[in-house]
């Protein structure tokens, strides 16, 4: 652990800061669910509630977004070398449903590996809004309930590794 900052990777001065009832050091120390609860607690009035109004809304959104793609269970201060490769396609895949972009193409490699069925089926709500919005989505995926959502199937076998490669 940093002697400098006590493990929580952000210095003295942000650890003393308070948003309302907490501070941002304690709030980096929940999950993405509770940092939802938390922040719809919040409680302004007059300029500060102008000031935070939109900052607040930023950050819910992007907190929403990682929720929808079922991380609303990662700690806000967990360290991305420590997460999981479909935890960090889910992160950059978060970050752009709120981009609003058309056509582009998504290419997801195991998106569900790890996920509780519940978060499946929100991951895969999250994917059919992103081929609704205009763009295509290509997901290499054993879960066989997750490939009988896609609109088109490519199976490439027989078998996998040398004994696999036709179409």
């Amino acid at each position: 652990i940093c002697p400098a900052c006590d493990g929580a990777r952000i210095n003295t001065v942000a650890r003393s800061v308070w948003v309302d009832h907490i501070t941002i050091d304690a709030l980096t120390k929940v999950s993405v669910k509770t940092a939802i609860e938390i922040i719809d607690g919040f409680s302004f009035e007059g300029n500060q509630e102008i000031i935070a109004r939109d900052i607040l809304s930023e950050i819910k959104q992007r907190l929403f977004f990682l929720q929808r793609v079922g991380l609303g269970y990662l700690g806000l201060d967990r360290s991305a070398t420590t997460l999981s490769g479909g935890e960090s396609q889910r992160i950059r895949l978060a970050s752009q449903l709120g981009s609003n972009l058309r056509g582009v193409l998504y290419v997801l490699d195991e998106p569900t590996t790890g996920l509780h069925f519940e978060d499946v089926k929100k991951l895969l709500e999250v994917l059919h809004e992103l081929v609704d919005q205009g763009n295509s989505v290509i997901v290499i995926e054993h879960n066989l309930d997750v490939v009988k959502t896609a609109d088109y199937i490519v199976d490439i076998g027989p078998e996998a590794g040398d004994g696999g490669g036709e179409i």
